[in-house]
């Protein structure tokens, strides 16, 4: 088992910290370090609080009212989109009644005759 000094760690991860290892393993890959999460666990004891694994995330107040616009946007899309569906049903089942009242059996076929015969 190797024992690794404080001062080692300390120096580690003070390196991790100022961005000259991108990563534990970069760190542990440059520092011939074998134990698989031992640099992990030094930045988490030695290192700044939130240096790994923690997202800042800093907005500014047109961000925020960026986020909140397009929210309200995705919410009238879906209710644009369940209206279109809506009336595509009510359309479908309008043409099924008409072409029963019409004697008409197939209606796929008839469909397809009278959108041959629409001009644009």
């Amino acid at each position: 088992m190797i024992r690794y000094s404080e001062s080692f760690k300390l120096q580690v991860v003070r390196e991790m910290e100022e961005g000259r290892h991108i990563s534990c393993y970069a760190a542990q890959e440059a520092y011939g370090i074998r134990g698989n999460g031992t640099v992990h666990r030094w930045a988490q004891q030695y290192g700044r609080e939130g240096l790994i694994r923690r997202l800042i995330r800093v907005e500014t107040p047109e961000d925020r009212n960026e986020l909140q616009r397009l929210k309200e946007r995705v919410r009238e899309l879906e209710r644009a989109l369940g209206d279109a569906t809506l009336d595509l049903r009510l359309e479908r089942e309008y043409v099924k009644i008409a072409c029963r009242q019409a004697g008409i059996e197939d209606v796929d076929a008839f469909k397809k005759k009278a959108h041959g015969k629409l001009s644009t």
